[in-house]
């Protein structure tokens, strides 16, 4: 059996999901896409090449390897995307939360049946099916948990639109103990660089009390103020609008003081390293033209 256990971001992982980019099928048409990143690649013809991909997501594999962390992989499900392990599913504590998907998606989750087999069936939860919540929006740290969603009257006109109101209170009916914080993430359609698909794309704790952090990715102020105040203004890297768009909010920690980052954020991982964090830099930007990064492909299930 998996004893499940996720209280945040940054304590020294041991057992992990990362997706697959094996048969991931052919460019999708700009209907079949779900963001505007992905629209931008496929009208300029620069879709990133299968063959890329699985050689970037070896590279994050190797990684773990590296720091002995257990890595599950999902069922390869023939020309079918099944990079993003986190819009899936996700870990709180000991639960293992199945996310209402786009429901297209469904199939990625049958694809880690085998995972879930060695969980134990009390504690996998699925949501009824008002409650939207995807695992990007989801972020623990410690007594808090951090929740991206869209207040905005159009949220059933936004695909970008991830985590409901529901969802929000769905988490916080299931973890009464915990301070539920949810944040009113910007969004668009049709600019990558205005949309925050998830509350990775904008936010996330890195070590013991940092974090990296983009302030246009909150429609209100005080939210973005929350997390300044919360972890204070000195322990912020606060990243620029095309810095957003490149993910560099999106990087995964393997413990408190170990970060995968992209290789090509050269001042967050300078900063980073000028923190005292160990960084192993890989190539992800083949990857990132999907709009997510290393936190997006990783659905962790054990920390310590």
């Amino acid at each position: 059996m998996l004893s499940l256990n996720v209280t945040n971001e940054t304590s020294r992982l041991r057992a992990v999901v990362l997706g697959t980019a094996v048969s991931n099928g052919d460019v999708p048409s700009i209907e079949e896409a779900y963001d505007p990143k992905s629209i931008e690649h496929i009208k300029a013809g620069t879709y990133p090449d299968e063959a890329d991909m699985i050689k970037e997501m070896e590279a994050v594999n190797n990684v773990f390897s590296k720091y002995d962390v257990k890595v599950f992989r999902p069922k390869i499900i023939e020309n079918y995307n099944q990079i993003f392990a986190r819009d899936i599913a996700f870990v709180i504590d000991n639960k293992f939360i199945k996310a209402n998907i786009l429901p297209d998606r469904e199939q990625e989750l049958d694809a880690l049946q085998h995972v879930i087999d060695q969980i134990n069936p009390t504690d996998i939860v699925k949501p009824p099916e008002a409650v939207h919540i995807e695992g990007g929006d989801v972020m623990l740290w410690n007594d808090y948990i951090f929740i991206g969603t869209y207040k905005g009257e159009d949220y059933p006109d936004h695909i970008t639109a991830r985590t409901n109101l529901e969802g929000v209170q769905f988490i916080k009916a299931l973890f009464p103990n915990k301070i539920v914080k949810e944040f009113d993430l910007a969004k668009s359609k049709t600019e990558a660089r205005d949309n925050a698909l998830h509350l990775d794309c904008c936010f996330q704790p890195v070590g013991k009390d940092k974090g990296i952090i983009y302030k246009d990715g909150f429609r209100a102020e005080s939210d973005y103020m929350y997390l300044v105040d919360l972890f204070g203004a000195d322990n912020l890297f606060y990243i620029t609008r095309d810095e957003m768009y490149n993910m560099n909010s999106n990087v995964f920690s393997i413990d408190e003081h170990i970060v995968i980052s992209e290789e090509k954020f050269v001042r967050l991982n300078t900063w980073l390293r000028s923190k005292d964090f160990i960084v192993e830099e890989v190539p992800y930007a083949e990857i990132s033209k999907q709009e997510g990064l290393l936190r997006c492909s990783t659905m962790p299930l054990v920390r310590d």
